[in-house]
């Protein structure tokens, strides 16, 4: 019996590798945002964001996708999207007054609980939406809030004559329910030229980085606005024109398989895998090779 050809240990590492580096950047913010320099913290989150969007892909093209990645994956998200943001707007505003730091509690709450949901609910399933605000969108959308407000693009909108501290309550209220509804919110598609949903995510990502290196500041919090609203008007319409759900098929960026159960097995490590599995697989060829029905043979017996 041949035995499985498992990744290289250098291939394994590699998507842990920028979830780490994920955690470093989130870990960078928090210190940034209290020494006040919030610009800097806000181009943290906006790196660590880039990375946590590339781990996942790079583990499915590298086939070393795993229970563990996915597990390590949500823990940095909770820390990078959660509680570096939170802390950012703590830092920047938050630490005032004696009870504001309850908005900070508030958000990293939800953040956590929406991760929680996912593991138990969508990780590990082929998915093309997310159930609620994901967390990097979450957290990206507060952080770059501040950017935003220090604008003259800002000055210019309808809530330009608000100070930018009331509003900023009212949207962290308002992303961390996000995070914990049923909100449908559709997941980054896959890069190709093939159909025109892989060409919109090509199109998307080049539009990202033209506008990082342009307008950051006017341009990554329209952007993040954009999203959640779009999960917002996607259930209203399927709820007026009594849609089903879409969590049954979502995609994910978190180390989601490709084609259920069957690629988990095959890209998680041999100690990831149940013992009863590779016995099935094992009678499965036996039965194959005897001629038996599952190679079409007709059933009783053989002349």
């Amino acid at each position: 019996m041949r035995r499985p050809r498992l990744p290289r240990p250098s291939l394994v590492m590699l998507p842990n590798g920028f979830t780490l580096g994920s955690l470093f950047f989130g870990i960078f913010a928090i210190v940034a945002a209290s020494r006040g320099e919030h610009v800097r913290a806000g181009w943290y989150i906006v790196t660590a964001g880039f990375l946590d969007m590339f781990d996942g892909r790079i583990a499915r093209a590298t086939n070393t996708g795993s229970r563990f990645g996915e597990e390590l994956d949500s823990l940095v998200d909770a820390i990078s999207f959660g509680v570096a943001p939170a802390l950012m707007m703590y830092f920047a505003e938050l630490n005032r007054t004696g009870w504001d730091w309850i908005f900070v509690w508030l958000f990293v709450a939800c953040a956590v609980m929406r991760l929680a949901r996912f593991n138990v609910e969508q990780a590990g399933k082929s998915k093309v939406f997310f159930q609620g605000l994901p967390s990097p969108a979450a957290g990206g959308t507060l952080a770059t809030y501040y950017w935003f407000s220090q604008t003259e693009l800002y000055q210019q909108t309808a809530i330009g004559d608000l100070p930018w501290q009331s509003i900023l309550r009212f949207l962290m209220v308002a992303l961390a329910f996000l995070m914990i509804s049923p909100v449908p919110y559709p997941a980054w598609p896959r890069f190709s030229l093939r159909n025109w949903y892989g060409a919109f995510g090509v199109l998307v990502f080049v539009a990202v980085i033209v506008g990082m290196f342009f307008l950051p500041k006017e341009f990554f919090f329209p952007l993040g606005v954009l999203y959640v609203a779009t999960g917002i008007v996607v259930a209203i319409v399927r709820g007026l024109f009594d849609m089903p759900s879409p969590f049954t098929s979502e995609e994910d960026d978190e180390y989601e398989d490709d084609e259920g159960p069957a690629a988990a097995f095959a890209t998680a490590p041999a100690a990831d895998r149940r013992p009863d599995d590779h016995h099935r697989r094992r009678r499965h060829r036996t039965r194959r090779d005897r001629g038996g029905p599952d190679q079409g043979a007709p059933e009783g017996p053989t002349p």
